[in-house]
């Protein structure tokens, strides 16, 4: 544009007959005239670079974005919806006179899946008691139990719903004879409506109340670990690190054992111990009468020419929280990984003190989804970790709440009223149908011992592993969580190891929510196109 301009300026006649005609011209009328030449071009120009500015984006604010001088371990996602934890407004003093040996592993409690759920084996399975069932016109199924407990001079009664189980003591002092069902039932809950409970006389029947009571208690568990190096931002960056660096390894030693996955006998978490499907190791541990198993991304399959390695996101996008391992400044952005089920991750960096060269020093942070209710414990302040033990204890702690958290979460939650609606059902019509036939119904009187009474007594497995085979056997439960609907696929377009068996179905499987014929296999991974 300059060049333009100049050219139809020279070329006037006034630009001729100046050139033509006056002598020679100082540097000085030179630097004159380059001086009003540019101003007439700021003046002609002046709008148009108006029009065209727009707003940089401010830098980078370090009493922000920095901890001590290094980036945080987690940032926001632009579309918000996450929680941080320490939030990035909070100043973490990591001087080199603060003390930072984390908390007291004392207060590093766990959290229970359901707390009342073991009631019914302590108190009423070893005293004698009974149990009703009956179907109420606006509640639905409901299992009542009751327990004189005559050395107290108490009645126990725990009254299954399809929302929860409400459990209460009653003095016995209260009544003047002692209350029927309906009366208890009223007592715990005054939307009950039925005029009458039926008597559960099936000598089976504590099995199946107590497996219902129990099927959210699981000792297992299973997070991912993913492993992110230098400069990795994106999903297909961090699943595609194939190799493992000395500091990863050390780290993973604190989490737990590298095992061989051939022929391993203890809690796989999904991983093939028979045709090496999974890969060949995997990170296992057991903690506090837990067993846990790790999803690592670096010891899974690789698969060549798939940037989004599914083989990978097949195991860790179905778990509910993960564990990032940063190897480097490059933060970890929260919501990189997309997924239907992960809901939590927790990001741990090493971090190097000039002033303490011989310490290995761990720093932690933690990211959830907005609906995720905080869980302990907390994080010490500042939130680093100098002793392995005591990043042991606090990370394993901190990855079981997380998940029992994450159950809390609207979409977990929804799944899980569904699913408990649906056990319960089954519950009392088992109780209610073999009761019948114990008591001489001549309708009932050649029924045979079903698939669901033996699902049942056997027991189920963990409460997530029901719900996803409950999601793979009913399309629209992604419909109705505002899920793009999944593509069926057929039986030979399975995994090796599920077609042999080995899909790590829990024990037990209710009839419902195991895999039926004729009801569409879906795939059991969270691709990154089903978010998008």
């Amino acid at each position: 544009m300059f060049l333009f301009f100049f050219f139809s300026f020279s070329s006037s006649s006034l630009s001729l007959s100046l050139v033509s005609s006056a002598p020679p011209l100082c540097p000085a009328c030179f630097s004159y005239q380059d001086t009003e030449l540019f101003e007439i071009i700021e003046k002609l120009q002046g709008s148009r670079i108006d029009e065209q500015r727009c707003e940089f984006p401010l830098p980078l604010k370090s009493q922000i974005l920095t901890i001590g001088g290094d980036l945080p371990l987690i940032l926001p996602s632009e579309s918000g919806g996450y929680w941080i934890d320490p939030p990035l407004e909070r100043l973490v003093d990591m001087s080199p006179s603060s003390s930072y040996s984390g908390s007291d592993p004392e207060s590093y409690d766990i959290m229970e899946r359901d707390g009342e759920a073991k009631i019914y084996h302590e108190f009423f399975r070893s005293r004698y008691h009974h149990s009703f069932t009956a179907v109420d016109p606006a509640l639905g199924p409901l299992v009542l139990s009751v327990c004189l407990e005559e050395e107290e001079n108490k009645i126990r009664v725990i009254l299954r719903m399809r929302e929860c189980s409400l459990h209460g003591v009653f003095s016995v002092s209260l009544f003047p004879n002692i209350p029927s069902a309906v009366e208890l039932a009223k007592m715990l809950c005054d939307r009950v409506t039925v005029a009458k409970f039926d008597v559960v006389g099936y000598l089976k029947a504590p099995d199946l109340i107590t497996a219902f009571d129990e099927h959210r208690v699981s000792p297992n568990f299973k997070f991912g670990i993913l492993y992110q190096k230098e400069g990795q931002l994106t999903e297909e960056d961090i699943l595609s690190n194939n190799t493992e660096s000395e500091e990863f390894k050390e780290f993973l030693s604190v989490l737990g054992e590298t095992v061989e996955l051939q022929g391993f006998t203890r809690f796989r978490g999904g991983l093939d111990v028979c045709h090496g499907q999974t890969g060949s190791e995997a990170v296992y541990t057991s903690f506090h009468g837990r067993e846990i198993m790790f999803h690592v991304a670096t010891k899974l399959p690789f698969t060549e020419g798939d940037p989004q390695q599914l083989q990978r996101k097949r195991h860790i996008g179905n778990d509910i929280v993960a564990l990032v391992y940063q190897e480097g400044q490059t933060p970890f952005l929260s919501d990189v990984i997309k997924s239907h089920f992960l809901h939590c991750f927790l990001v741990v960096r090493r971090i190097q003190r000039p002033e303490e060269e011989d310490k290995t020093v761990y720093q932690v942070s933690v990211t959830a989804r907005e609906d995720v209710p905080p869980f302990g414990p907390v994080l010490p302040d500042p939130p680093v970790f100098t002793e392995r033990s005591l990043l042991r204890e606090f990370l394993l702690t901190k990855l079981i709440n997380a998940e029992i958290s994450c159950y809390k979460a609207q979409r977990f939650s929804r799944l899980e009223l569904r699913t408990r609606s649906s056990l319960l059902e089954s519950l009392q019509t088992e109780l209610s149908t073999r009761s019948q036939c114990m008591m001489g119904d001549p309708s009932l009187s050649g029924l045979q011992s079903s698939e669901g009474v033996r699902g049942v007594s056997e027991g189920s497995g963990g409460f997530i592993e029901n719900f996803k085979r409950a999601i793979r056997v009913r399309s629209h439960s992604f419909e109705t969580l505002g899920v793009p609907r999944k593509v069926a696929v057929g039986a030979s377009q399975r995994p090796k190891a599920e077609k042999d068996g080995e899909s790590d179905k829990p024990p037990g499987a209710l009839p419902h929510l195991s895999d039926s014929s004729g009801a569409a296999e879906l795939k059991d991974q969270a691709s990154p196109q089903e978010e998008t």
